[in-house]
C-alpha cells in the first residue's frame, strides 16, 4: 500500500487538519495550494493518493482532474475530491471528471482517513461512497 498523499487545498486550516490526521496514521503528506500548476505538482511528486479541492485559485479541481485523467501516467491515480458544495450536480461533476470519491466540507476525521485508506488499497466506486 502506498503511503504518500498529495493534498491540493487552498484553505490553510483545512490543509493542516488533513495533514495532521494523515501524518498521525503514518502517511507522508505533501501540500499544494494553487490550481494553476497543480498538474505539474502531481507529475513531479507522483503521489499514491490525491486529495483535490474543487475551488482553487488559478484553476478548478474539476479542470485539474480532467487534465490528469488524460495523462496515461495519471489515469488510474486514486482521487478524493473535496468541496464545500454538497449539491447533487457537484457529485455528478466529480464522477464525470473521474473522481474516485467525493467528500463535502465540513467532514469528519474518520471520513478522510477511511477514504484515503480505501483509495490506497485500490478501492473506489461511485464518487459519493464516503459520507458527507
Amino acid at each position: 500500500m502506498g503511503r504518500h498523499v498529495l493534498l491540493i487545498e487552498d484553505e490553510p486550516n483545512i490543509a493542516e487538519a488533513i495533514r495532521f490526521i494523515l501524518n498521525r496514521d503514518g502517511w507522508q503528506v505533501s501540500t499544494h495550494a494553487n490550481g494553476a500548476d497543480a498538474v505539474a505538482q502531481v507529475n513531479r511528486l507522483r503521489p499514491d493518493v490525491l486529495i483535490l479541492d474543487v475551488m482553487l485559485p488559478g484553476q478548478s479541481g474539476y479542470d485539474i482532474l480532467g487534465q490528469l485523467r488524460q495523462l496515461p501516467e495519471c489515469a488510474a491515480l486514486p482521487v478524493l475530491m473535496l468541496t464545500a458544495k454538497s449539491q447533487g450536480r457537484d457529485r455528478d461533476a466529480a464522477q464525470q471528471f473521474g473522481a474516485d470519491m467525493f467528500i463535502t466540507k465540513p467532514f469528519s476525521n474518520a471520513d478522510i482517513l477511511a477514504a484515503v485508506r480505501s483509495l490506497a488499497q485500490g478501492e473506489s466506486g461511485d464518487a459519493g461512497k464516503v459520507a458527507e
